[in-house]
Parts: structure tokens; sequence; C-alpha cells
């Protein structure tokens, strides 16, 4: 199955770049070349359940050839990429015909795609660079995809500042070249936990590392280019922004550098857990505030992915494996609400809560979907956040961070609170009179929010236990075997 690797690049990246070409031929061809080459990359990394160990582009070994590499914790990035992807892609179908260049959008769409599963797969520092920023350039032309002024101000930020994190990681890179002599994953883990002699250049380089992919995640005091980035981009771009590529290009380096590369140690440890909880208090209460529907996600990503940080800088069996479960279940609900949000926007033309109210009276799947997906980030059970959530208290209560616990658990009431708001002033109560002859969005929007609501259901206690021992406990053994996984090339 390791010779499926490279595919979930080559597939989307010609998906991706032939879309562009056919769709000056016939315009509904896109749609479904970019959903199928998504839907394959899905399947692959399906069949790569279980799979652990290397793919030598060519045959070339490290450090000259290009080495691909899949485990339990990069496949699971993988499956929500693919997951994510396919919703958002068959929700894009309808919602991008008000827009013109249907090509241009899915190929950069598919570019995306293949630069995030080339970041997860990459087995050395240099290819992840190249395909963080295939993912990133990607990324910024779809922000901005409207072409507005205030679309192409949020991609020239977003651009910025992210260039700037990519900056620091290239240097980081280079730093540790110049000490080590390889950019390979496996063989830098392995020096690094050997030499003592560039100690200095060892902890610059890391550092810069952590600078650079800090940015990427939107981490406080990082965070500043999110609240601008998913407001202006369309709907489905914006769930796969919130919902899988801050996790892709962010958080999935950030710990494979932490755990994999350098070494997972307490002072690392004090760091994310400074860094996690200063995203989870921030980002909830710059949301409280918020009346831009999007704008309010956007901040609650930024709290959610604080919970995530928090869990894994831990360090504990228990805490790792609730931060890695609740960056898959805060990709799927957060995915429902951005689709839900542009929904009501496809319809109603606006993302003001002050001028919705009453929605659910003519937009009950709509509706629907933002109720399962506020209930699931805000950790009512029986939905999936409620279970991660959990899982990182009772952590940080088991590592005796009690303080960490009681914020983690006021967090999520203020964001329970945050959600009844949007709740109440967006679906009910008094219908808006303008809103009398409203229309529920497409059929291919409605399917992709019902798959994602059916996820936010089944990944709690419907499958819980097996998603336990089959997936997240080897996630977690791949993080707390610490440099050994990957300086054994395992």
């Amino acid at each position: 199955m390791k010779e499926l690797i490279p595919y979930l690049v080559i597939i989307p990246l010609f998906a991706g770049l032939l879309i562009p070409v056919l769709a000056r031929l016939e315009r509904r061809l896109s749609g479904l070349i970019g959903n199928l080459g998504i839907l394959a990359a899905l399947v692959i990394s399906g069949l790569l359940f279980g799979e652990s160990g290397e793919y030598l582009v060519g045959g070339w070994s490290a450090p000259i050839g290009i080495v691909l590499r899949v485990d339990m914790l990069s496949v699971l990035l993988l499956w929500l990429i693919g997951v994510v992807g396919i919703c958002s892609g068959i929700y894009s179908v309808k919602y991008m015909e008000r827009y013109t260049g249907s090509g241009s959008y899915w190929g950069l769409f598919l570019l995306m795609i293949a630069g995030m599963n080339g970041v997860v797969v990459s087995g050395d520092l240099f290819n992840l660079y190249i395909f963080l920023e295939i993912a990133s350039i990607a990324s910024y032309a779809l922000v901005g995809f409207k072409g507005e002024a205030e679309e192409l101000e949020a991609s020239f930020k977003y651009a910025v500042l992210s260039s700037v994190g990519s900056l620091f990681f290239l240097l980081g890179i280079g730093v540790l070249y110049l000490a080590y002599g390889t950019v390979n994953m496996g063989q830098l883990a392995g020096r690094l936990s050997e030499e003592a002699g560039a100690v200095n250049l060892k902890h610059f380089g890391v550092v810069l590392l952590i600078s650079g992919v800090s940015l990427k995640s939107a981490l406080v005091p990082f965070h500043s280019w999110l609240a601008d980035a998913h407001p202006s981009a369309p709907a489905p771009v914006s769930a796969m922004l919130s919902g899988v590529l801050i996790k892709a290009i962010g958080i999935y380096v950030l710990v494979r550098v932490v755990f994999n590369i350098y070494g997972f140690n307490r002072s690392l440890s004090y760091l994310l857990l400074a860094l996690g909880a200063l995203s989870m208090v921030g980002g909830v209460l710059l949301a409280i505030g918020q009346w831009d529907y999007k704008r309010l996600l956007a901040y609650h990503s930024i709290s959610q992915i604080g919970y995530v940080i928090i869990g894994i800088g831990l360090g504990t069996p228990l805490g790792i494996m609730g931060g890695i479960y609740h960056l898959i279940n805060h990709g799927i609900f957060k995915g429902l609400l951005f689709l839900s949000a542009g929904a009501v926007e496809y319809s109603a033309g606006t993302r003001d809560l002050r001028e919705m109210g009453g929605l659910s009276q003519r937009l009950p799947v709509t509706s629907g979907a933002s109720l399962i997906g506020s209930l699931s980030i805000s950790g009512i059970p029986p939905f999936n956040g409620f279970f991660s959530k959990l899982i990182i208290i009772f952590a940080c209560i088991e590592a005796r961070y009690y303080g960490v616990a009681i914020a983690a658990v006021i967090v999520s009431i203020l964001t329970l609170a945050s959600f009844m708001k949007v709740l109440r002033y967006g679906f009910y109560g008094r219908l808006n009179e303008r809103f009398e002859g409203l229309r529920e969005a497409p059929f291919s929007m409605r399917v992709a929010m019902l798959v994602l609501i059916i996820l936010c259901l089944g990944m709690s206690v419907l499958i819980l236990p097996l998603l336990r021992e089959m997936v997240l406990v080897e996630a977690e053994k791949v993080l707390s075997q610490g440099i050994g996984l990957l300086a054994m090339g395992l």
C-alpha cells in the first residue's frame, strides 16, 4: 500500500492543473473533475489506515532522494483533509455558480489540497516547506477570489503575515542544515539527539521553526490575519481554512517538530501550554462581541485550536490523545458551521446576525446544521466536541494543571453563550419580514452539511470506543514515542 502514497499529491495536483484547461471547453467539468480528484485522495487515505513506513521517490534514499512517509497520525490528517475537502467540494458546485472563473477556483482548490497532503506525507523539511507554500499560495488567492476591496485587503494581509511565517520556517531549515548537514526528518532527529556541539544553533533553528508554524496556525499572538481571511473567503474555502489548512500546515508541523524532531521537554511543554491558554481564552473573548457570523466563527477557530495545543502541550498520553481527537472534531464541526454560514449568506444575502431572525422557519436544514455545529463546538453531549474537551480537561487535572482545567471549562461556557447569541438572533425568534419568501440552499449544499452533521454524532458515543482503540491510541503513540519514531525510520 505504501506505493499509493505519491498519488495523494499527484492526483489532486494533476487535476488542479487540468481543470482550468478543460473548463474552457465545458464549465460543468470543473466541479466533476475536482470532486473526483478529492474523492480519489480520500479513498487512498482510507486504504492507508494501519500502514506505517516510508516511500522513496525514484528509489533514491535520504539525504539525496525525496522521502514520503505515513503513520497513524499522518493518515488521520489525510482522512480529515479528504472528508472536509469532499464536503466543501460538493458544496462548491452550486455555491460557486454565482462567481465567474470556476476553472480557476477549482484549480486553486485542488492545488491547496495537494499541498496539504504533501505537507502531511513529507519526510524531509525542505519538501515540507515546498508543499506548505503550494497550499499557502493557493489559499491566498482563494481568500481574495471575490475580487472586491475587502477580500483583496484580507488576502494581502494574509499573504504578508503568512509569508513572514514561511520566512522564519525557511531560515530555521537553513540553520539546522548548517549545523547538522541534513533536512531529512529521521536523520535530523537522530543527530539532534546525539550531537551536543551545535546546541545554540539547534535551539535557534527550532525557535525559528516554531515561530513560523505558530503564524500559520494563527495562535495568539500570531492570529491577526485569520479574522479577516475567514469572513472574506467563499464559504467552502473558509471551511477548508479553519477545518484543515491551519491544522495541516500549522498544528501538524508544529507537533512533528516538537515531538518527533527536536524532542519534547518541560520548557516546550510550558511554551505550548502558554500559547494554548492564550489562544483558548483570547479567541473566545474576541468572538463574544462579534455580529458578523463568519468573523465570530473565525475567532472561535483560534479558541478551539487553543484546546488542541493545551492537550498536546501536556505531553501525557491522555492529553495528546485528547488534543488529536479535538483537532479532528474541530475540523468536522467548524467545517459544518462555516458551510451553514455560507448557506445563510447564499440565501439571505447577509452575515450580520442583527439583520437576521427567525431563519429556521425558512431554512430548516441550514438552521439544523448551525444548531448541531453550535452544540458540538460548545461541548454539549452527546456531540463529538463534548468528549474531546472532556478528555483534555481530565488530562489537565491528571497533570495537576488545575487552573488550565478551570479555564477550559469557563471558555466552554463562554463559547456556549456566544453561540446562544447566534441561534437567538440568527435562527429563532420572529421572522424578519424581508425573508418571507426565502428558500433553502440548493440540494448539493444541503447534502454536504448533512454529511458533517452525521459525523458530529458519529464521532462521539457511536464509534468513540472503536475510534479510541484503533486510531487515537496509535496516533498518540506516534508523538509520545518522540524522536525515536523518525530516527529509526519507522
